[in-house]
This record gives structure tokens, C-alpha cells and sequence, in this order.
């Protein structure tokens, strides 16, 4: 017998594109070295256009699924995506509570790359008076970090990215990685805070394209490099550039968005020159 990989569990929706939710979870951390085990949250009917509908999956079962592989395997971190329902939000938890010792990544997906809602008003409250304060790190892009961010009591309240990570951060998580992937600049800059203020920041070219699956790409790498041993900021590093890499050699096998390609490492060497996408102009999503 040989010593098992690093095991990480995902609480997900599924994604039959394969681009992004829990298939784009279960690719990325067995490329990069761990052992997937997998917490179903909702299924979805989509296509690389668009989510068409989503059925949740009953509380009790998103966390009896999760006690059943935890009295039994050994988890190193926990990732959270797509949860469905405030009922998800509040099982998943609750689930984590018993767990403090192990790191949580929490990618805050809120909408598909098309705009569809995957989280109500409520859930959004819920993650953060629930997750939040449990969380390692918080991986929202910049829209996400504003809707996280939002007083909603102050209808023209419009902060920047700095005071979205502050607010975030005083929710109680430990780090905020925003991601620039929605904003109107030549590269996509990503910026690391915590209650100090900025850790680091990379910058890195903007790819043509839009992409499915990109967020769920870097938040499942960043939960792979730190159940591999890694500290929070060279696996920040590591999980962009693997990302990245992955963006770079997308491909388009649908009439929507391209799909990262997260075996890249594994494709012949002449492809390794290869340009994500040729056309539009859209931002990565």
C-alpha cells in the first residue's frame, strides 16, 4: 500500500459541460496531485452558454453525504462552491463547524459566466453570517466581491475593491483573494488581503475569450497547493499560475464559452504554443 494523496472534499453543484461545479472541481485537484471526494449540492441543466435550471439537493442529504466520507477518510481541506439552497448553506456549515482544523477555500459563486442567479438574497446572507467566519480564504472575482461587500442598507453604497476585501475580512475569514478577471484593465490583476491589508498582487496578461469554469478552476487549485503543505501565499501564486496555463490552452468543444484545459501538462508538446482562443474580446468569466 501507498500513502494516500492529499484527500480534498467539495461541496458542488454538478456541471454536465465538465467546465465548471464539481466536474471542473474533481479534474483540477486530481491534476494537480489530490484525491477528490465529492459533496453533491444541487444538479444542474446547462451548456457553455448558460445554466437553463438547477434542482438543489435536500439539506440532509448534502450533509450526510459529507459525515459519511469524513468518519471515514482523512480530509486535508474542504472547497465550497455552488451550494443551491439556504438549506445547503446551513447543513454545509454546520458540517464544517466539527472540522476547524481544516482549511476552507470558499469560492462565493453567485452567477453563471451568462448572468444566471445562482444565489438568492438570502443565501448570500447566510454565507456570510455562516461560511465566511470559517473560512481560510474567499475567492470572489470583483463582482462577487461587491455583492459580499454590499451594505444593504445604503443603496448607494459603491466601495472599492480594498474596502470590499476589508469588509469581507471583518466578516471573519482569514485571507480575501479578488480576482480582476471583470474589470476593464489590460491585465487581469489578483489581489491577497487580510486584516493587515495587501499581501500580494500579480498581474497577469488578458487572455481572449471567455472562459467556463475559470473560478472554479483557481479556488480548486488553491485548495489543492494548500492540502499539499503549501503557505497561503505560494499557493496563491502556484493556483494562478496553474490557472492561467489552463486558460491559455482552453478550448471552445461547445457554441459558448471555451473550457480550461486542466490536463495541460499532459497534452502533447507541440501544443504547448498554442493561444487559448481566437475572436471575441469578452473578459474571462
Amino acid at each position: 500500500m501507498t500513502d494516500s494523496p492529499p484527500i480534498v472534499m467539495v461541496f458542488a453543484a454538478t456541471d454536465p459541460t465538465g467546465g465548471a461545479g464539481l466536474q471542473a472541481d474533481i479534474m483540477t485537484l486530481a491534476s494537480m496531485g489530490c484525491h477528490p471526494v465529492s459533496v453533491v449540492t444541487a444538479i444542474t441543466i446547462q451548456d457553455t452558454t448558460g445554466v437553463d435550471s438547477m434542482q438543489p439537493i435536500d439539506g440532509e442529504w448534502v450533509a450526510d453525504q459529507a459525515r459519511c466520507i469524513l468518519e471515514d477518510m482523512p480530509v486535508a481541506a474542504f472547497k465550497v462552491g455552488v451550494l443551491g439552497s439556504l438549506e445547503a448553506v446551513a447543513a454545509v456549515a454546520e458540517v464544517v463547524s466539527d472540522y476547524p482544523e481544516i482549511p476552507l477555500i470558499l469560492d462565493p459563486v453567485l452567477a453563471s459566466g451568462r448572468g444566471d442567479e445562482l444565489a438568492s438574497d438570502e443565501m448570500l446572507t447566510a454565507i456570510r453570517e455562516l461560511l465566511i467566519p470559517q473560512t481560510t480564504i474567499v475567492t470572489p472575482n470583483s463582482i462577487e466581491a461587491r455583492r459580499l461587500a454590499a451594505d444593504d442598507n445604503d443603496e448607494d453604497d459603491n466601495p472599492d475593491l480594498a474596502e470590499c476585501a476589508r469588509r469581507i475580512l471583518d466578516a471573519g475569514c482569514e485571507y480575501v483573494l479578488i480576482t480582476g478577471t471583470h474589470e476593464h484593465t489590460g491585465d487581469v490583476t489578483n489581489t491577497l488581503y487580510n486584516s493587515e491589508g495587501v499581501v500580494r498582487s500579480d498581474s497577469w496578461p488578458r487572455l481572449p475569450g471567455s472562459y467556463h469554469g475559470s473560478g472554479c478552476t483557481l479556488a480548486s487549485a488553491l485548495a489543492a497547493t494548500i492540502a499539499n503543505g503549501v503557505d497561503i501565499q505560494e499557493a496563491v501564486r502556484d493556483a494562478q499560475e496553474y490557472t492561467w496555463q489552463s486558460l491559455k490552452l482552453a478550448f471552445r468543444p461547445g457554441m459558448g464559452q471555451h473550457i480550461p484545459d486542466r490536463l495541460f501538462w499532459a497534452r502533447e508538446d507541440e501544443t504547448s504554443g498554442a493561444s487559448a482562443s481566437e475572436g471575441d474580446d469578452e473578459p474571462q468569466a
